[in-house]
């Protein structure tokens, strides 16, 4: 069977100081981070990288840049798809956005989630396990909280205030907090929607060299307004990322890249379907094991 490969971008959860490093070690990749440095906030503070504004334009940065070393050495992806932010890198990765203009939009759009929180009641986000998310929706609605992102049937991302996160009480589940203080993903985010759409429309995209997955439906998309429309939906609405796990199984996606940083959409990937070679370029010491990967696989 000819192998299809997929290519998964990243949310926020795996960033950390040293995520340029391995993209610096290319000349391309090195080069397209001199390219994005002035759009990108310092890294020297770990208390800062967990904030919205640093975070999401760096993670989008360190992917584009691994993507960049690699994509000369790589197939043509059949798939592109990617968590949370990771959906903006998405589209860059398929063609559809330049880089730098990517990593500009992350940058705004962590803006816009930020002017929907109140500094004096902030929001935050819990990993829940243990119980069917089916089951939760109403429970968590009445104490403030959405699900946020499906990531099994009983394993999901939540949502809300703050002030109502310690009097959540789910009998037989395992609640972590994230670190996180913007509820993205839920209706406390509905004011950064059109915005967000707003600046998309202004933006040029070019002809997408493979379908990037919808987080929101798992249907694949190849058209600028559909794109448009999921990118801006998203900030307020349930990401399914087990249906898009799902739906690359469907498509007979056989490898599977995570470019990093952080290895966690290959890990669910893997657990889920085992049937798919999944790796993240974390799992390797150098882009050389990666591209060796890449002619394995």
């Amino acid at each position: 069977m000819r192998s299809r490969l997929l290519i998964l971008c990243p949310g926020q959860g795996g960033q950390h100081a040293g995520m340029y490093d391995m993209a610096r070690s290319d000349p391309h990749g090195a080069a397209l981070l001199a390219q994005l440095t002035p759009l990108l906030p310092e890294l020297s503070d770990p208390a800062s990288l967990f904030g919205n504004r640093t975070a999401q334009p760096a993670i989008v940065a360190s992917s584009l840049a691994v993507w960049e070393a690699l994509r000369r050495d790589c197939p043509p992806p059949a798939l592109v798809a990617g968590y949370s932010v990771g959906e903006l890198t998405a589209y860059s990765v398929a063609g559809a956005l330049p880089p730098e203009r990517t990593v500009a939009l992350a940058g705004q759009r962590a803006e816009f989630m930020d002017a929907c929180v109140d500094p004096h009641h902030p929001h935050a986000m819990l990993a829940i396990s243990g119980r069917r998310v089916d089951t939760l929706r109403h429970i968590l609605a009445e104490q403030g909280f959405h699900i946020a992102i499906e990531t099994g049937e009983d394993t999901c991302i939540a949502g809300g205030p703050t002030a109502y996160a310690a009097a959540i009480v789910l009998p037989g589940a395992r609640i972590v907090p994230l670190p996180v203080a913007v509820a993205s993903h839920t209706p406390y985010l509905r004011a950064a929607v059109e915005p967000f759409a707003d600046l998309l429309r202004h933006q040029s995209f070019g002809e997408m060299q493979a379908p990037v997955l919808g987080g929101l439906d798992a249907m694949p998309v190849r058209d600028r307004n559909d794109a448009i429309d999921r990118l801006s939906r998203q900030l307020a609405e349930t990401i399914v990322w087990s249906d898009c796990m799902d739906a690359c199984a469907e498509r007979g996606i056989t490898a599977a890249l995570e470019l990093g940083p952080g290895g966690a959409l290959s890990k669910m990937l893997s657990a889920r379907h085992p049937e798919i070679d999944c790796r993240s370029v974390a799992d390797f010491r150098s882009l050389d094991g990666v591209r060796r990967w890449l002619e394995r696989a």
